[in-house]
């Protein structure tokens, strides 16, 4: 009987992490979890409960040593664990840097340690700032919030041990991830799920500016394709951007969701249009984004009932979220 191959998912109890662990386990992989359960859901995981492919290592990334076993045996690591809410982390800066830095140095070290053929790292487009469209892998480097600066650092420190130890990296620099399992913490985010509690309540959709500014938004199973993609590639020390190369306004999301709408002012420091430039990705690892938003956008309104418990944001509450943001980025006003 032929071994299954071991893979490791940081951040696997997460929103595109759980369907990572969804895709290897599928491709008869065993999967080992990490994630501290402080953002992730043990039921993104649910459907694997008595699959005895599937063990969950409860525990900060940051505190695990690198001669612990979950990293021995193991081909593939996919780590995606760390904080990913923008907003928040112009408060918190510090936690930003400790987890997705510090966190992913430890999460190399013991890469190094257990011998594992290949690293594929979760970068972000934030790294890019206010971007030229398309965005290219080469476009410069501007991180304008600490969280994108976390991210890119996190990357560089990957690409350090590829450099220095030898390890096999690749990273891969997402767009607008979206799909079931988006997150629905009490923070302040990602636009589906304020939009889907707004749908829910019958609350009007809280648009930022006039709408008219596009997301490169790609669904969750195509970004867990292209990250399967990434590690099984010979190819060693690449940067990748994910998106689906098809940007869509907010305008046009509010349309398919259904729903009344207020407007709330515009953010400084907000890219007007965010759209991958996906030649690279296609031409070296023969992936293609295979869900079109409106199926996306379909299929997340099949299971709205999931956004029941998430908090629901108006005008009001959303103003005293994003109030450090408009301090520290409203720049020249």
């Amino acid at each position: 009987m032929t071994k299954k191959p071991i893979a490791i998912v940081t951040g696997g109890a997460g929103f595109i992490g759980s369907h990572m662990v969804d895709l290897l386990i599928e491709n008869n992989f065993e999967v080992r979890v990490i994630d501290d359960l402080s953002g992730g859901h043990l039921e993104n995981l649910n459907q694997h409960k008595n699959n005895t492919n599937l063990v969950l290592e409860k525990a900060d990334i940051r505190d695990i040593n690198s001669a612990h076993s979950v990293f021995k045996d193991c081909e593939f690591l996919f780590h995606f664990a760390g904080k990913g809410d923008i907003v928040p982390s112009l408060d918190q800066p510090s936690d930003y840097m400790s987890i997705n830095v510090l966190g992913t140095v430890q999460m190399l070290e013991g890469a190094r340690a257990g011998n594992i053929k290949k690293f594929v790292y979760a970068g972000s487009s934030s790294c890019y700032g206010l971007a030229k469209t398309p965005t290219t892998e080469d476009h410069n480097i501007n991180p304008g919030y600490p969280y994108a600066l976390s991210k890119y650092q996190g990357e560089m420190a990957a690409f350090h041990w590829q450099k220095v130890y030898n390890l096999s990296v690749n990273s891969i620099r997402i767009f607008n991830a979206y799909g079931e399992r988006v997150r629905t913490t009490g923070l302040y985010g990602a636009v589906f799920g304020v939009f889907l509690k707004q749908k829910l309540e019958q609350a009007p959709f809280t648009v930022v500016g006039d709408g008219s500014q596009s997301r490169d938004f790609v669904y969750v199973s195509d970004v867990a394709r292209a990250f399967l993609a990434a590690a099984k590639t010979s190819k060693n020390g690449e940067i990748y951007n994910l998106g689906a190369g098809n940007p869509q306004t907010i305008n046009y999301l509010v349309r398919l969701i259904g729903g009344d709408i207020i407007y709330i002012p515009e953010r400084p420091g907000e890219p007007k249009c965010t759209w991958a430039d996906i030649q690279k990705i296609r031409t070296h690892l023969n992936w293609e984004p295979l869900i079109s938003f409106e199926t996306g956008v379909a299929r997340m309104l099949d299971c709205i009932e999931n956004w029941e418990h998430a908090p629901l944001w108006d005008s009001i509450s959303i103003e005293k979220a994003t109030k450090t943001w408009f301090t520290f980025l409203n720049k020249g006003k």
